[in-house]
């Protein structure tokens, strides 16, 4: 079977859809066993994600946080880097933004903050980011160990930072002071509204629109520069792009300061744009479900927009799946996102045979049946 006869759609499109349907297959026979109606179900999941304007506004405030993490791990590992600290690297870009805000929110008006916000939200993540590349370009030190490790690290950094620095004295809570006002990046309703469309107030906020730049910044990048060449050369054939003149340190420095940074705007829509203060954990596992959203998503932007939007889907319609079915415990989102996550990655090839069989089957009869027309 030649894989060059393979049309890409059939890799990018049939198989990932495939897959999911799968995934969501056996999701029914868990609802099934617990003694839910999986009917019932994926219509309270979809009415509560997408069926009214609240449930849309926290869909896509969940869906932006994927986005970033998701984007995150697919610069990384176009260059065969498995970058596992966009948790940690996602922490440090929230203490980047509150540093900026806490320090020039009241000084200086919202136009100037903002900007300074997020160049530090990706400042931090990228410096966060830096080490670990550094030190597998330089000293040979696997980048998964020492993204695991700096994720430790980032926790007890954060702890530290919460407890010692940030915390206001009056308080008993491990978290900073409410952020100025001037450092908010603003929420989708509110926007909306200057120009006459009312939705009710969710988190949703105007860092969705941010995340789509950077899908495209992303795509732009890797597919329409000799740098993101060079990374996707070097992530195919890490000799032959040396052999080329391809810099092995350059491009894992790049890549990761580049995943280090994305990683870190997951800040500006958590806390920016939602809670506005720095507490401890908010990052709350979006940077390792990025993994999943970046490998369902084939590490493209546009497939990476769409696996965040299922994660969402997911998250919205898992809380509202726990309010609607009491017996129901909320951690079954956790038990469906393992199974897509199983099915992605995996079990990722699991179509691809038989596929691919149907398809040259196929389109080897059309082509006979084209032939004996023309000799007819």
């Amino acid at each position: 079977m030649s894989q060059q006869r393979i049309p890409a759609w059939i890799n990018y499109a049939v198989i990932p859809v495939l897959n999911v349907l799968a995934a969501f297959l056996v999701s029914a026979m868990v609802f099934i066993y617990i003694g839910v109606s999986p009917i019932d179900a994926a219509k309270v999941m979809w009415q509560g994600a997408f069926g009214y304007s609240e449930g849309w506004g926290y869909t896509l405030y969940y869906t932006t946080g994927f986005i970033f993490t998701g984007l995150a791990v697919a610069v990384a590992f176009s260059a065969q880097l498995f970058n596992i600290g966009g948790e940690g690297q996602a922490y440090l870009g929230g203490l980047g933004v509150a540093l900026v805000s806490l320090w020039l929110g009241n000084s200086l008006p919202a136009i100037i903050v903002v900007p300074l916000v997020i160049i530090a939200a990706g400042v931090f993540g990228a410096a966060w980011a830096y080490i670990p590349a550094y030190l597998q370009a330089k000293r040979g030190s696997h980048i998964v160990i020492t993204t695991i490790m700096f994720n430790l690290i980032s926790n007890s950094l954060m702890g530290y930072m919460l407890v010692q620095v940030l915390k206001p004295a009056a308080s008993m809570a491990s978290e900073s002071a409410i952020l100025p006002e001037n450092s908010w990046i603003p929420r989708m309703h509110e926007v909306l509204a200057l120009v006459g469309i009312d939705v009710t107030p969710t988190p949703w906020n105007l860092s969705f629109v941010f995340a789509l730049l950077c899908c495209v910044f992303v795509w732009l990048f890797l597919w329409h520069t000799r740098w993101g060449y060079e990374i996707r050369a070097f992530g195919a054939n890490a000799s032959a792009s040396a052999y080329a003149g391809v810099s092995s340190v350059k491009i894992v420095l790049l890549a990761m300061i580049l995943s280090g940074m994305l990683s870190g705007f997951f800040a500006l829509n958590a806390i920016s744009g939602d809670v506005h203060q720095l507490k401890l954990n908010y990052v709350a596992g979006f940077g390792f479900t990025g993994i999943a959203v970046a490998l369902m998503g084939r590490n493209h932007p546009v497939g990476i927009i769409l696996a965040s939007l299922l994660f969402g889907f997911l998250y919205q319609g898992g809380a509202e799946l726990a309010f609607e079915f009491p017996g129901v415990d909320s951690k079954i989102i956790v038990v469906l996102q393992g199974l897509i996550i199983l099915f992605s990655g995996a079990l990722e090839y699991m179509f691809k045979p038989s596929v691919e069989k149907l398809y040259l089957s196929l389109t080897s009869s059309r082509s006979e049946n084209d032939e004996e027309a023309q000799n007819a």
